[in-house]
């Protein structure tokens, strides 16, 4: 099983890439989202890769992270939704926006993919409603960069540190999961939890993990 590609690429297109992997050519198909945030043609990259392995055909599939590529997983997991069907909803969507449908299960989301019809978005939001909440709760865990091939370079001179560094801003995706962690040991079904972050961080994208638990936390109150 190939799970990363690291190397130079020779050409780009809207679906796939052409990387050189020590003088072997890769031909990687990704998503449009992916294809435009890659660098141009003669620089180095990285994605993480699913080999599709068919009776008469073997081809890559490329992923920024491994949690867009497990999303992929789940995507393929839905009869009649293939491996390049689910790049186009990845690539529609995002990561975030697929979550955000399937947790809703706004299958409408869905549709604005190319190749998918009303049918085949019903089924998809569906079949992933229960399941969604398990990915999602992965969350910062798997947003992890595949890095670039690079040869060292020799360690510069270190001028002495003026400021501290602010610590990073946790990603959204880690945000979700901790909110969905927190809705779990209150006692909440992975489902409806996972329907309330999402409902509310739609409502407030900037939100931190405390404010996306107590606006989920709203949203799952009993109404009067």
């Amino acid at each position: 099983m190939i799970g990363r590609i690291a190397g130079i690429i020779l050409h780009r297109a809207q679906d796939h890439v052409l990387i050189d992997v020590r003088g072997v050519g890769y031909i990687v198909h990704v998503s449009e989202r992916t294809a435009a945030s890659l660098p141009p043609a003669g620089q180095a990259t990285a994605l993480y890769t699913e080999l599709l392995v068919r009776e008469d055909l073997l081809q890559l599939f490329g992923f920024t992270t491994l949690l867009e590529k497990e999303w992929h997983r789940l995507l393929i997991s839905v009869q009649g939704v293939g491996a390049k069907v689910a790049l186009a909803i990845l690539g529609t969507l995002g990561p975030e926006g697929l979550s955000r449908a399937l947790a809703l299960g706004d299958w409408s989301a869905l549709r604005k993919a190319p190749g998918v019809g009303p049918k085949l978005a019903q089924r998809v939001a569906m079949e992933l409603k229960d399941k969604a909440p398990a990915v999602m709760a992965l969350g910062g865990a798997l947003t992890v960069d595949p890095g670039v091939l690079a040869e060292p370079e020799p360690a510069a001179p270190t001028a002495p540190a003026t400021t501290a560094k602010k610590p990073a801003a946790p990603s959204s995706a880690q945000t979700t999961a901790d909110a969905l962690s927190a809705l779990g040991n209150l006692g909440y079904a992975p489902s409806e939890a996972a329907s309330a972050v999402a409902e509310a961080a739609a409502r407030e994208p900037e939100a931190q993990t405390a404010a996306l638990i107590r606006a989920a936390l709203r949203l799952l109150a009993p109404k009067e």
